[in-house]
């Protein structure tokens, strides 16, 4: 064997380490799948998806809202430092421009980025995307690493609760809109939680991790969450118990002057400012016809670190058939709270702009929609073509060209094949299968004579109809539809 250099030597050591080892694996699922926690959406879910968001979008048009859009990444910092608890559930971006970034935890803070960055003082926004969260899945239940937030805010100094009430008001309209069933939409005021902690022992350095524990209560039993509280975060038995007698309260405005008079909370000056803007926030949420659908629930909590009064959060109530039984908790749709001093961690001079809003949770919406309609074995159709445009004879497509674009010249949604000389039998299935409702047809014949056939696809009903006619008998059919 002749004698290899060093180099070339490494060379083909090289070579042979890539022959002897053993091939990686993409996916183990299948060739071509995407990431965990993240999903493609078909024709027919994307449908479906679109009508949802629609129904959100005018709504938060109907109440005066702007649209915006902000970068689906941030800098790095400026994430951790606002959610503090749950930074740990970000996704990091490669350093790749001297700048540390990470995905978009929610539509949040970058609105209270974007406020301060223009010097705003008063907005009404709506914002739709996507954001990320590293926990782990449960697709069955609507819950991805990836997913799209539809929010809603009003930012500005005003008279209290007013704004509020209104985005209440919003989340009623838009969940009985979409007929997801009945639902149940629980407020607090996180002055009521600090001092309903502050009132039971808990130290104020834990705070914010105690409240971080008891947001998983809609996931949780107390039990659980009393034994993470203690024996995961150090909080002294007796003051747990304490908290555990105040999580169990729920009501409407009575409950409200109860706690008013409650010996222990009404030491709290910070819990009675709460209750105050409870009380309030009834009055209008009772103006707005909507007070029966709200309930005050101590157990709410919201671990997000930014808010700083009323939070809320809306969940679906599934109620057994004709079994007399308690109603069955489906889930969080869509939440939001006040976060007044979340724009001056933005401002270099410190400068507050009060806000309030509200997120809903496309996803599990969108999830329970799916249900629904696989239960009714419902039709979706995935294109809005209204006419296509057809011949049974060959040589004819510079006839459907012209037909095609006079159709698009007056806003008609129309189609055609993209083959010289189509099979006529092969148009119709197309037209059967996308269930379009008419077809246009033209042959020797009908161009010898200045005339098409307009033909109803359900039907299989045929009318001959002038060519200058054609677009205004098409739009009478298709208003008359």
């Amino acid at each position: 064997m002749p004698h290899l250099g060093p180099l070339r030597c490494r060379t083909w050591a090289a070579l042979l380490g890539q022959l002897l080892r053993p091939p990686r694996t993409v996916c183990n699922r299948a060739v071509g799948c995407h990431s965990q926690g993240t999903r493609d959406l078909s024709p027919q879910q994307m449908v479906v998806r679109e009508k949802i968001l629609d129904k959100i979008i005018s709504c938060f048009k109907r109440h005066g809202a702007k649209g915006l859009d902000t970068p689906a990444f941030e800098l790095k910092e400026m994430l951790t430092e606002k959610y503090e608890d749950n930074f740990g559930l970000m996704y990091d971006l490669e350093d790749q421009g001297g700048e540390l970034l990470s995905l978009r935890y929610d539509l949040t803070v970058p609105f209270a980025r974007y406020l301060a960055m223009n010097k705003l003082k008063r907005m009404k926004r709506y914002q739709v995307g996507k954001v990320w969260r590293r926990e782990s899945p449960a697709i069955v239940q609507g819950r991805y690493r990836e997913f799209c937030q539809c929010d809603f805010d009003i930012a500005g100094e005003f008279d209290p609760m007013i704004p509020d009430a209104e985005c209440l008001r919003i989340m009623c309209e838009i969940l009985s809109g979409l007929q997801l069933g009945d639902f149940l939409i629980k407020v607090n005021d996180r002055r009521v939680v600090d001092g309903m902690f502050a009132v039971c022992g808990v130290p104020e350095s834990k705070f914010r991790t105690i409240c971080s524990s008891m947001d998983k209560l809609d996931k949780m039993s107390w039990e659980d969450v009393r034994l993470e509280m203690v024996a995961g975060k150090g909080l002294a038995p007796e003051v747990a118990d304490r908290i555990g007698d105040y999580v169990q309260c729920h009501g409407g405005i009575s409950l409200v002057e109860e706690l008013f008079k409650d010996p222990r909370l009404s030491q709290s000056q910070l819990a009675l400012q709460g209750l105050g803007d409870l009380k309030l926030l009834f009055e209008y949420l009772r103006l707005f016809g909507i007070a029966d659908k709200i309930s005050l629930d101590l157990s709410l909590a919201r671990g997000l670190d930014y808010y700083t009064g009323v939070i809320y959060e809306a969940v679906l109530l599934e109620s057994p058939a004709q079994a007399g039984k308690e109603t069955l908790n489906v889930g969080s749709v869509a939440a939001g709270g006040r976060y007044d001093r979340l724009v001056a961690q933005f401002d270099p001079k410190g400068h507050s702009v009060p806000c309030v809003g509200l997120s809903i949770g496309v996803e599990r919406i969108f999830y329970l929609v799916e249900q629904k309609m696989k239960i009714s074995c419902e039709k979706v159709r995935t294109t809005e073509t209204q006419v296509f445009v057809a011949t049974p004879q060959k040589n004819f497509l510079q006839e459907r060209l012209k037909i095609i674009a006079q159709l698009w010249d007056a806003g008609i949604k129309a189609e055609m094949l993209y083959k010289n000389n189509p099979k006529l039998l092969t148009q119709l299935h197309y037209c059967e299968k996308e269930d379009i409702p008419l077809m246009v047809i033209i042959g020797e014949q009908e161009q010898n004579e200045g005339v098409v056939k307009l033909r109803s696809v359900a039907s299989r009903e045929e009318v001959t109809v002038n060519r200058e006619s054609l677009v205004a008998e098409i739009q009478k059919r298709l208003s008359e539809s």
